[in-house]
C-alpha cells in the first residue's frame, strides 16, 4: 500500500501552478487575409476547447487576424470555416505544436494558400461548390 505525504503532494501541487503561470506570456496570431476578386469573404472559427470567434465579412483586400495564448496542457486548434457566394472550404487554421506557429492564410479565387510553421506557400485547401441534387 502506498502512503502519500500530503505535505510533498502540496508542493508539487504549488511547484506546478507556479511553474505554469511563471511562464512569460507567448501570444500567437492567426490571420486570414481576403483576396479574393472583389468578394467578400465570410469567416467563422472556432477552437477545440471552446474558443468561438464568430462569424466575420472580410472584404476585398482586408484580413481577420486575432491573438491568443497558446495551450498550457493539451494542445490548440481553430478550424474555420470559408463562405463565398456559393463556395465552401473548412481547414485547420491553427494547430498547436511544440514549436512557435505562424498561421497566415491568403484566400485566393482558387482556395486557400497558407504557410504554417514559417513553409513555403502552397495551396491548402480549393473551393467546394454545393452537389445539386
Amino acid at each position: 500500500m502506498m502512503v502519500i505525504n500530503k505535505a510533498l503532494l502540496a508542493a508539487v501541487v504549488l511547484a506546478t501552478i507556479i511553474i505554469i503561470t511563471a511562464r512569460p506570456s507567448v501570444q500567437e496570431t492567426v490571420s486570414i487575409a481576403n483576396l479574393l476578386s472583389n468578394k467578400i469573404l465570410i469567416v467563422h472559427c472556432r477552437s477545440g476547447d471552446g474558443d468561438d470567434l464568430g462569424g466575420h465579412a472580410v472584404a476585398a483586400g482586408g484580413t481577420l487576424r486575432w491573438s491568443f495564448e497558446p495551450s498550457v496542457v493539451g494542445r490548440k486548434l481553430f478550424r474555420c470555416k470559408l463562405a463565398v457566394e456559393d463556395m465552401r472550404i473548412s481547414f485547420v487554421a491553427y494547430e498547436q505544436y511544440e514549436e512557435a506557429f505562424s498561421g497566415n492564410w491568403i484566400v485566393r479565387d482558387d482556395g486557400v494558400y497558407g504557410n504554417p510553421n514559417r513553409l513555403p506557400t502552397f495551396l491548402m485547401a480549393a473551393w467546394k461548390q454545393p452537389s445539386t441534387a
